[in-house]
């Protein structure tokens, strides 16, 4: 079902998962889509592999935990972000290098300062290869980051402009 993108999210300079400056890092784009969720694209290169030709599954779960995270921003903007108090992964298929993946994370449950959501990691033939469910502590970006990192790192994606994403 096809959804239309409602915002493209902050990124940062050194974050493993969106540092665009970071040279080990997944350089992930994020979108928000009008339901709510959060859309995640990214290209896992070799020096991220674990099996030959096999993304490490603690990569996998790195970067289903940020979109799960991330997922609050839909619901209450940019400042808002999740710190995680437990994650749940479950690995169903091997996950390949070197071809654009996307990662889907949702709110389920929101319950003041705790909020739990779920994610998949989908492969380009549309199936599930990695799936998670957890639950965060909501935060002000302000409350986790000083005030320098807001000016200086947290910015606007310049990633590739979608419209729509099939999800």
């Amino acid at each position: 079902m096809k959804f239309k993108v409602t915002n493209q999210q902050h990124i940062s300079k050194n974050c493993l998962v969106c540092g665009i400056e970071n040279p080990f890092g997944l350089k992930t784009k994020f979108y928000e889509l009008e339901n709510k969720e959060v859309v995640a694209y990214f290209t896992p290169h070799t020096y991220l592999q674990s099996y030959p030709g096999i993304l490490h599954g603690g990569i996998s779960a790195t970067i289903l935990d940020e979109t799960i995270g991330r997922a609050i921003m839909a619901h209450y903007g940019q400042d808002k972000f999740g710190m995680t108090i437990e994650l749940n992964v479950k690995y169903k298929k091997p996950v390949p290098l070197d071809v654009e993946l996307k990662v889907v994370g949702r709110i389920t449950l929101d319950k003041g300062r705790i909020f739990e959501g779920t994610g998949e990691l989908i492969l380009p033939d549309g199936e599930v290869a990695v799936s998670a469910t957890g639950r965060y502590m909501k935060r002000d970006v302000n409350q986790i980051v000083e005030n320098d990192f807001i000016e200086d790192e947290w910015f606007e994606s310049d990633g590739k402009e979608r419209d729509e994403i099939d999800v």
